[in-house]
């Protein structure tokens, strides 16, 4: 826990630090003596930065996908969801649009008037119509926070502050850390200021493991709430091991298992009780059902439980 507070002392706060900080509070506060759940999903990846005025920078391949359905799934199921999500990843709703082709969606109408009017196209309003009308609810009910990150750094500063702050929810507190988080950073005080030059020759890089931030999370920081973890791994064999070792070490309550291939249609609930496959069968792959639909019922399932303990 020492290396925790040593990097946290050595590292800047992101921009904007105290203004997500105050947000983060005020909406702790809202759902504070209520009785909906609140639940911090952190999604995306993380930069690591290579220079202090950043050009490069080291980065992987997490567009935020599990963690922005799980999101919409959590708020379906009535839970106040706190979205820390990566600058430019996927985000709740909005995740449903053509990003790339959003323009397509719409065209140009002449009105009754004949003025031209902007409007959605016949045959995507309806899929749009639903999605508006579910991301209007939400935010009419103040359920939904997004606050976002780019780099490592910046992602440890807000899942540090919102952890802290959640621990006045006890174990109404839900924590679901699907954020694909680098192990390796470079320390400030090791990083060039400015841009590293080509003309120097080849480029040699000397990473340093990020301190296990987890261990601090569950100890400290947020002592009562319900705490799940992701674990990826390309082999198969390694999956059951590695979660069983996390949750010995870190002591929380839930690790979610998953294989690079197969992420999208099987994981596995790792707990010091139980084992628990999550699968989608060929039906459900056909009509578009979305593990996430059937993670997130599960693990509401188990944090009731844990409520009533």
């Amino acid at each position: 826990m020492a290396e925790a507070d040593n990097f946290f002392r050595d590292t800047p706060e992101p921009p904007n630090f105290v203004e997500k900080k105050r947000k983060i509070e005020e909406f702790v506060a809202r759902h504070s003596n209520g009785d909906t759940p609140v639940v911090l999903v952190t999604s995306g990846g993380t930069n690591v930065p290579l220079e202090g005025n950043t050009v490069r920078f080291i980065d992987n391949f997490s567009i935020g996908t599990r963690g922005s359905a799980s999101a919409e799934y959590f708020l379906e199921h009535g839970y106040a969801v706190i979205f820390l999500h990566r600058g430019r990843s996927l985000q709740p709703f909005t995740r449903h649009l053509p990003q790339r082709q959003l323009l397509d969606i719409l065209e140009v109408q002449t009105g009754a008037s004949g003025e031209n009017q902007l409007c959605v196209k016949h045959d995507q309003s309806k899929t749009l119509f639903a999605v508006v009308e579910k991301y209007q609810k939400v935010q009419n009910e103040g359920r939904l926070l997004m606050v976002d990150f780019t780099s490592l750094t910046d992602y440890l500063h807000l899942l540090r502050a919102s952890s802290l702050i959640m621990d006045k929810l006890g174990n109404k507190a839900f924590l679901y850390l699907a954020a694909a988080v680098s192990d390796f950073y470079i320390p400030r005080d090791k990083m060039p200021l400015h841009k590293v030059q080509s003309s120097n020759g080849p480029l040699q890089l000397s990473l340093e493991l990020v301190p296990k931030m987890l261990d601090a999370l569950v100890k400290n920081w947020v002592c009562s709430a319900y705490v799940v973890s992701f674990k990826l791994e390309t082999d198969p064999n390694l999956l059951i091991m590695k979660a069983q070792q996390a949750l010995e070490k870190y002591e929380h309550q839930l690790v979610i298992g998953n294989v690079l291939d197969t992420r999208k249609i099987e994981v596995v609930f790792v707990t010091n009780n139980d084992e628990q496959w999550i699968k989608l069968e060929q039906e459900e792959i056909d009509t578009g059902v979305e593990i996430e639909s059937k993670i997130v019922t599960s693990l509401v399932e188990r944090h009731r439980q844990f409520l009533n303990e």
